[in-house]
């Protein structure tokens, strides 16, 4: 499978041959499991006092006082201790052991991956989701977009390709949450827009725009391929970053 190479002025200057991690199956039920077992790593474990609720001088009567056998306080009445009484122990309470962390085989978190990035090239998985975009998928750019320093030089090339409706469809999509989550650390909901993925170094010019992710070939994982378990995104490579993807088979 070939693709062509675009400059920053949208021209096509070459012709590549792409690796064959583009022409993995498109498994989407491998790369949901994926993408929760990486999302599962983040959970914090949390979990109740341990002696909450039994730190107490209650105990049982015992039998012949026409009662219930429940710990009582000393010097009282009062039940104590057990789950049913005021005050008491909760009966089954989140403790820190408990284990969070969904495990996935090696090769399964692997063919996810292969999978993930072979849904950047199909134009109906992409437009799924919802991105915006002009032209032939993958969009393969020159290793001089990797090195642009001005934030107007990103946006001037991503017009010419046009993928940069994108962005601005991100940027509009930018609101403030609905519920508590806005107390948490989750005001701003904003849609996702176009990963830009070079060969060493992430692309610093483009990391303010609306919805734009940019990382090395490295740092690739099925969550920035498939955000919220969904695959297609739209992806930007560099010529070197399409080179080292033959590293990876």
């Amino acid at each position: 499978m070939k693709s062509d190479v675009r400059g920053l002025d949208g021209s096509v200057v070459e012709e590549i041959e792409l690796p064959a991690i583009f022409e993995e199956e498109f498994r989407p039920d491998i790369i949901k499991r994926a993408v929760l077992a990486l999302q599962s790593t983040r959970l914090q474990p949390h979990g109740v006092y341990p002696y909450a609720g039994i730190r107490t001088s209650a105990h049982s009567w015992g039998s012949g006082r026409g009662v219930s056998h429940v710990p009582r306080i000393k010097n009282g009445s009062r039940a104590a201790r057990v789950p049913q009484a005021r005050g008491g122990r909760e009966a089954h309470p989140p403790v820190v052991q408990k284990v969070l962390v969904e495990k996935i085989n090696k090769k399964e978190k692997r063919k996810a991956l292969f999978s993930a990035v072979a849904a950047t090239i199909s134009p109906e998985i992409v437009r799924s989701r919802g991105h915006v975009f002009t032209g032939p998928l993958p969009l393969v750019m020159t290793d001089a977009f990797g090195l642009l320093e001005k934030t107007a030089e990103v946006i001037s090339a991503l017009s010419a390709v046009g993928v940069y409706g994108d962005v601005e469809r991100a940027k509009g999509s930018r609101k403030v949450r609905a519920g508590r989550g806005k107390l948490r650390g989750r005001r701003i909901k904003q849609r996702k827009s176009v990963l830009i993925v070079t060969a060493d170094d992430p692309l610093k010019a483009a990391s303010n725009l609306p919805g734009v992710d940019t990382v090395s070939v490295s740092q690739l994982n099925c969550e920035l391929l498939a955000p919220g378990t969904m695959p297609g995104r739209l992806t930007l490579w560099t010529v070197g970053a399409v080179r080292k993807l033959e590293e990876f088979q």
